[in-house]
């Protein structure tokens, strides 16, 4: 009687040790890479770009001529990242004689291991940027990505993305280009005015 009490009694304190170690450790669910709506108990990383969520029109002007835009920024992958959907229609003028209908992919996302702001945006010409944000204002309404890479495209070249907020329903994007040891030169400003 005594040595089945004696194994009952080691059964029992193993599974109390068990369980200890099991309750210790963290979940699974606690172990998984966080996304961009948790980051370590901190904010959303992705907060900042919150106001862009929705369909947009705007007015264009600059070296490809005068303009109208259409773009439409919307969570996907788990909001993990933020897609930017561009498309933009030059008719034909004095500074642009054939006209021009462009397009461009983009998705907005947070490097953790930079612990910043990037945007990875595609062109129909076939160029590939890459940004990574480079100033915030303190109210959070102009945001700055300067790119750190370019793909298909002469070495030297940088570009740089200047979004203002002037409402919820209004901001003004500033692209400037800069070539080999110059400065940015602004190759276009668009007004959007949220449609959706």
């Amino acid at each position: 009687m005594s040595a089945v009490r004696l194994g009952f009694a080691q059964g029992a304190l193993l599974i109390a040790v068990f369980l200890g170690f099991a309750l210790a450790m963290p979940s699974a669910a606690q172990t998984q890479q966080p996304g961009p709506t948790k980051q370590s108990g901190q904010t959303d990383p992705l907060k900042p770009l919150q106001l862009f969520i929705g369909k947009w029109e705007g007015d264009s002007q600059g070296q490809p001529g005068v303009g109208k835009m259409e773009r439409e920024y919307s969570l996907v992958l788990k909001n993990r990242f933020i897609q930017v959907s561009n498309k933009a229609l030059y008719p034909p003028q004095e500074k642009n004689p054939k006209g021009e209908v462009h397009e461009d992919l983009g998705f907005f996302g947070y490097d953790r291991a930079l612990k910043k702001l990037s945007f990875r945006q595609f062109h129909v010409e076939g160029f590939v940027v890459q940004y990574s944000l480079d100033s915030e204002s303190e109210d959070g309404r102009t945001l700055v990505f300067k790119s750190t890479t370019i793909e298909n495209i002469s070495s030297g070249w940088v570009a740089r993305e200047t979004y203002r907020f002037l409402s919820n329903d209004e901001f003004v994007e500033t692209f400037a280009l800069a070539g080999p040891g110059k400065e940015f030169e602004t190759y276009s400003e668009t007004r959007f005015r949220r449609v959706k």
